[in-house]
């Protein structure tokens, strides 16, 4: 550290050229404090680049904000000039650069936000609209199912108040329940087959609509050689979700029963078949047959073609008079595809027993 301070011409003579002081009790170097007691002055020799107050610059060194030599601050701020260097590689904002790169990258970031943004938002506020659509469609379901009463264990058909459903909506034909699922719902019947897919009971819009039947069945129903019922497959799964399920064959053999109830008449009913299709298959709107061996050659088709039957389906179809189908969507191909339940009355199954003895 000797060559950081500034050393006397003569050991012997004081640095303001007289002798030493008294105070100094005669030593050459009693003058000379540490550089921590502060009193003295100390100078590094000219060309030292570590000189006391000046700046430490390495070789090669430059510095995140540069200022000209003899640049001077105007309220506190940097003078903008030719030797104004910006070397801040984050300074996106474009404030203390005219780079025009930089300023387009601000504004490219500001964009990408806001639109980001704007995707989250709208993804999070269409998921809120459609979890309150199924809410909504669930609360409607509720309301129409209190106005039947069916058994816990499914071997006595629903009781429906008829007078009330009618009060309500007076295109009510009839009511289907499966025993053991959240298929119970009353069937409606309008001029075509477009009102009730999105309209409730009520006439408001829902995503689910209504259960309906074919607008070209004899209503109300079991009338016709086959008889279609539709019903949504929503993705919660309500309302004729468990049909889609049973193209599964231990599904289907879980369901004994199903329940079609009309003012008229009841009709108890066990699964024969149930196949898939496309939504253009014309043939599946099929009503009414020249004759019951038609109709059997028609089942007898779609037994080919089914995903799961009953054990003694051909023994069921060759009793057969007529039948109902319950028809709902599958997302295998889009919303294209269709699930259709095909169903025959019991009393079809015992008289063809009765027949065989």
């Amino acid at each position: 550290m000797a060559s950081h301070f500034k050393q006397p011409d003569d050991a012997g003579a004081s640095p303001r050229g007289g002798r030493h002081s008294a105070r100094s009790g005669g030593n050459p170097r009693s003058h000379l404090k540490t550089r921590r007691g502060g009193d003295e002055s100390y100078h590094a020799p000219e060309g030292n680049p570590y000189a006391a107050g000046a700046p430490r610059v390495s070789s090669g060194y430059v510095s995140v904000v540069s200022e000209p030599e003899g640049g001077s601050r105007h309220g506190g701020r940097r003078r903008r000039d030719a030797g104004f260097r910006e070397t801040d590689p984050y300074d996106l904002s474009g404030r203390r650069s005219r780079d025009p790169r930089k300023r387009a990258g601000r504004v490219v970031s500001v964009i990408l936000f806001v639109v980001g943004f704007a995707l989250i938002a709208t993804a999070a506020g269409l998921w809120i609209y459609n979890q309150w659509q199924y809410h909504e469609q669930d609360r409607i379901n509720e309301e129409l199912a209190a106005y039947a009463d069916v058994s816990d264990n499914g071997t006595t058909p629903p009781q429906v108040d008829w007078a009330a459903l009618k009060a309500v909506n007076d295109e009510v034909v009839g009511w289907v329940q499966i025993p053991g699922t959240v298929v119970n719902f009353p069937v409606y019947q309008a001029s075509d087959n477009e009102k009730y897919l999105h309209t409730s009971a009520e006439g408001n819009y829902s995503l689910g609509g209504q259960v309906f039947m074919d607008y070209e069945n004899t209503a109300p129903g079991m009338i016709d050689g086959q008889t279609i019922i539709y019903g949504h497959h929503l993705r919660n799964g309500a309302m004729f979700k468990p049909i889609s399920d049973m193209t599964n064959q231990e599904m289907f053999d879980g369901v004994t029963t199903i329940w079609y109830v009309t003012e008229e008449a009841t009709y108890e009913l066990e699964p024969l078949l149930i196949y898939e299709t496309s939504a253009d298959d014309t043939a599946a709107r099929t009503f009414s047959f020249a004759s019951e061996d038609e109709l059997h050659t028609y089942l007898t088709a779609l037994l080919d073609r089914s995903s799961a039957s009953s054990a003694n389906a051909t023994e069921l179809i060759a009793g057969a008079t007529n039948v109902l189908t319950l028809c709902t969507c599958n997302y295998d191909n889009g919303d294209s595809g269709r699930t259709l339940l095909v169903c025959v009355p019991k009393a079809a199954a015992a008289d063809d027993a009765a027949q065989a003895e």
